[in-house]
C-alpha cells in the first residue's frame, strides 16, 4: 500500500507518497512524471511518521535552515542506473550547481565505464521521484542553460533563488530543452 499527502509550499502544493513508512515521491503539484511508475494502490493517509518527519523538512528547507538528507528515510523506486544518478544528486551541496556532464563522469566512474551520456543523466535526473530534497534543480546544462525541470523552469529558478544560487552564468533556453 502507498500512502499519500499533501504540503503546500512557496513552489505549490507538493504530493508526498510513501510505502513501508519510507518516502517514495515528492511532486509538485502539475509537474512532468507526476505520481511517477506508481501502480499499487494509493490511500490518501496524513499521519505516517515520514510524512511528519518530511514535513518538518521542508519547512525547514524553506525557512533556510539548510537540513540534511540524511535526516529523511528515502526509497525512490528506479533503476541501478537512476539510483546512482540520484545519489550524486544528493552529494551537491545547497546553493551550488553541477552539470549533467558532471554527474555523468561521476556515474561512469561508479559504473565501470569510459563515460556515460549526459543525455542518459538528463533522463534519470528529470525522472527524480523526489524532487527538492534529492535535489535535480541544482543541475544545469555545461553552458548554464537551466533545461530539464520536470517541476517547470520558472519553479527550477525559485528553487535557486531560495538557495541563494549565483544566477549570473546561468539561463532560460530560448528553444528546445538540449542538454
Amino acid at each position: 500500500m502507498i500512502y499519500t499527502t499533501y504540503y503546500n509550499s512557496p513552489v505549490g502544493k507538493i504530493l508526498l507518497a510513501s510505502k513501508d513508512n519510507k518516502l517514495i515521491g515528492l511532486w509538485i503539484e502539475g509537474q512532468k512524471y507526476y505520481l511517477g511508475k506508481l501502480k499499487e494502490k494509493i490511500l490518501e493517509k496524513d499521519d505516517e511518521m515520514i510524512f511528519t518527519k518530511t514535513k518538518k523538512w521542508l519547512d525547514k528547507y524553506f525557512d533556510r535552515k539548510k537540513p540534511k538528507i540524511s535526516e529523511l528515510d528515502l526509497a525512490p523506486i528506479g533503476s541501478e542506473f537512476a539510483q546512482n544518478v540520484w545519489k550524486i544528486l544528493c552529494e551537491i551541496p545547497y546553493g551550488k550547481v553541477t552539470t549533467y556532464g558532471e554527474i555523468a563522469k561521476k556515474v561512469a566512474k561508479i559504473m565501470n565505464k569510459n563515460k556515460m551520456s549526459s543525455q542518459a543523466v538528463g533522463g534519470a535526473v528529470g525522472h527524480n521521484p523526489i524532487s527538492i530534497i534529492i535535489p535535480c534543480h541544482r543541475v544545469v546544462g555545461s553552458n548554464g542553460n537551466l533545461t530539464g525541470y520536470a517541476g517547470g523552469i520558472d519553479k527550477k529558478i525559485k528553487l535557486l533563488e531560495h538557495e541563494n544560487v549565483d544566477m549570473h552564468n546561468l539561463y532560460i533556453p530560448t528553444k528546445g530543452t538540449a542538454i
